[in-house]
Parts: structure tokens; C-alpha cells; sequence
């Protein structure tokens, strides 16, 4: 069992799709450990303990700096026995430190088509701005690595239909439902089965050609 552990600073629906997910037995080989949230008002804390899933806060107002908080973050990470981090509405760069230690084991989920409008912000709303300023017919939610650059290599995609009228309200939800509640909880699944392999930046899928 992998060992998995969810940071977020919000909401919590992405963690909601995981847990539901796990729950209806769709991540096999997942051990959904706890959750860490930079936010002690996160109501993605009361998700949490709805689901009597570990709950613990860093919080990030009670730090001077980014290098401090982040390296809280990876002590918690670390007595936790993390072996997979899932980003769901996680609105801090990483540390280093983080990064090195869980290389090609953080994932996270874009609401754009990466490289596409690959503003991964979590609580920006220019990639929806942006797809709508551009005029494309079809954007959608990247599952990827989490690197320095705050994106990195593509685990899964999934498009989604630009429709004419749209805000960037309305496909933001629509993003959101249909694909980064689907993407997310997909690739940890895929990760807990070693179904990944990360190669010169790119990531090979088992029994994919």
C-alpha cells in the first residue's frame, strides 16, 4: 500500500474526489494516510475529518518565510511516512527540499491543457480567462509531475468542450467536473499500481503505446 498524503489550503472538492474515489475502491493499493493543510479554516479540513481521514494543519501565517513553512511541510511529510503527495488545491510553491525528496512522487492537476495557458495557480483564474481571450474550442485538466517550474512531466489529459457564452466561471466548474475530479484521483491510482515511468521528462504509461 502507498502511503499518500493530500496538502490543500481550500475547499477541498479536488480532495473530495480522491476520497470518494478511494472509498468506492477506484485507487487500489492506496493508503489515503492524512491530509495537510496550509490553512487551519480550509473547509477542506472539515472534508477530512467527515471522512475520519487524519487531519493536520502547517499553518503558513505562523511563518516568517516560504523556506520555513516549506520546511514544516516536509517534516510532516516525513513523520508521516509519505510515499506519494497529492496536490489538491494546494496554493504554495514547493520547497527544494520537498521537490528533491519526492521527486516524480507529487501530483498535482492543471485546469489547462499543458503547455497550453499553463498557469497552474490554483486560485488564479487567468487559465479560464485565458482560453476564453484565445478562443479555443476545447481546453481541459493536465495530471502532472510537480517539478521546480511548478508544472512539469504529463501523467494524463482530458479535454473539455469550450462552449460559445462560456465564462470563466461556468468552465471552470465545468473543468473541474469533468476532468480534474476524473484526473486526479486517476493518476494516484496509477501511481499506487506502477503504472508510471518517468523517463528525460517524460512519463510512460504501462501498457500504453
Amino acid at each position: 500500500m502507498v502511503k499518500t498524503v493530500v496538502l490543500v489550503s481550500g475547499g477541498g472538492t479536488n480532495l473530495q474526489a480522491i476520497m470518494d474515489a478511494h472509498l468506492f475502491g477506484e485507487i487500489p493499493n492506496c493508503e489515503l494516510t492524512a491530509v495537510i493543510s496550509s490553512d487551519p479554516e480550509a473547509y477542506a479540513l472539515i472534508r477530512a475529518k467527515s471522512a475520519n481521514l487524519a487531519a493536520y494543519v502547517v499553518d503558513r501565517s505562523l511563518f516568517p518565510n516560504d523556506q520555513s513553512f516549506n520546511t514544516a511541510v516536509e517534516q510532516k511529510l516525513q513523520d508521516l511516512d509519505a510515499e506519494l503527495v497529492a496536490l489538491a488545491g494546494y496554493v504554495h510553491p514547493l520547497g527544494a527540499g520537498v521537490l528533491k525528496a519526492y521527486e516524480n512522487r507529487i501530483i498535482n492537476v492543471c485546469p489547462s491543457l499543458l503547455p497550453a495557458f499553463g498557469q497552474c495557480d490554483m486560485n488564479s483564474m487567468e487559465p479560464y480567462e485565458a482560453a476564453i481571450r484565445a478562443g479555443v474550442k476545447l481546453s481541459g485538466a493536465t495530471a502532472y509531475f510537480v517539478t521546480e517550474e511548478r508544472t512539469g512531466p504529463i501523467i494524463l489529459q482530458q479535454a473539455v468542450e469550450v462552449w460559445e457564452g462560456d465564462t470563466p466561471k461556468t468552465l471552470q466548474r465545468r473543468i473541474m467536473e469533468e476532468a480534474e475530479w476524473k484526473l486526479l484521483p486517476k493518476a494516484i491510482a496509477m501511481f499506487c499500481q506502477g503504472q508510471l515511468r518517468t523517463e528525460g521528462g517524460i512519463v510512460h504509461l504501462a501498457g500504453e503505446r
